[in-house]
């Protein structure tokens, strides 16, 4: 696929598409089943980018499924398969588009809850320690650094925004929302897989510093990882050898592109700017160098 034009958006006459994501186009097959195809697009600030990144899409896909076959011991995972030629007759009529960003998954009943673990002092949670000493009501102790390593993994989750920003909550609030004991297994779950991950990543050379997860419940009443994981749109990594306390660190996610529209003069509403040809060039090479790091193989 290198070197494919990067595709922004997938429309079949034969699929009914269900949501347009951010990044994803999910499309129903069956009652049971649903195909999300990872675009090339990708947002900042909550809104999405007129300029496409190349092989995000490919990423995000492969990256997903090495960490669902990897993690898959500590929690189930939707995927099923990422080969087109393994998946319904309807999909395979088109191979070409999609074709490395493509997952067939089983459908569950998403829990509306982004479940966010930190690991590192980075992004939002330095800004609000600064503040108060707390990361989303996590008192933290006095004099400690931007991008310092936490004394134990946070979990912080969130809202799910259709629109706009995710806001932080407590797990009291969590627990109005999904209930007392869904709240204790994602936040277990979310923590084992933080944990994992992050020790893996390590003898990788990358530092996971933060990452979400999502969850959903399978029909059978299994709780099941969906969406994406692990990725550099839903994590923070950072090349390990690189790393210092006390700054803001190099990244392998798109932080590099975030970083870039903020010495612009653009009020963080749409329309968004477009993009130079060498800032989605080097975004491309981050994306590649975290899968090829992460994984030992080349895309």
């Amino acid at each position: 696929m290198s070197g494919a034009q990067p595709i922004t958006e997938i429309s079949f006459t034969d699929l009914k598409l269900l949501r347009r994501g951010k990044v994803r186009d999910v499309f129903k097959v069956d009652e049971q089943h649903l195909l999300i195809v990872a675009t090339d697009r990708i947002s900042a600030f909550d809104c999405i980018l007129p300029t496409p990144i190349p092989r995000k899409g490919e990423v995000l896909t492969a990256l997903s499924r090495f960490w669902f076959e990897r993690l898959g011991h500590i929690t189930p995972h939707h995927m099923i398969t990422t080969e087109v030629e393994r998946m319904p007759d309807a999909i395979r009529r088109h191979p070409a588009e999609l074709r490395g960003r493509a997952m067939l998954v089983r459908r569950t009943e998403v829990f509306p809850v982004e479940c966010v673990v930190r690991g590192y002092l980075s992004g939002s949670g330095w800004k609000d320690y600064k503040q108060s000493g707390e990361v989303c009501g996590h008192r933290l102790p006095a004099g400690m650094r931007e991008s310092d390593k936490l004394p134990a993994p946070l979990f912080t989750p969130s809202t799910k925004a259709a629109h706009g920003h995710d806001e932080n909550i407590s797990e009291a609030q969590m627990r109005e929302i999904v209930g007392a004991e869904a709240t204790v297994k994602l936040r277990d779950m979310a923590l084992t897989l933080y944990r994992e991950a992050e020790i893996y990543a390590r003898t990788r050379g990358v530092i996971i510093a933060d990452t979400k997860f999502e969850f959903g419940r399978h029909q059978n009443g299994d709780i099941l990882l969906i969406d994406e994981a692990l990725t550099p749109d839903s994590s923070r990594f950072w090349p390990a050898d690189q790393y210092e306390a006390g700054r803001a660190q190099q990244s392998f996610d798109k932080q590099f592109v975030r970083d870039y529209l903020e010495g612009l003069a653009w009020d963080k509403q749409p329309p968004a700017p477009i993009l130079p040809d060498e800032v989605a060039a080097a975004t491309t090479a981050r994306y590649l160098q975290a899968y090829l790091l992460l994984t030992g193989n080349e895309l």
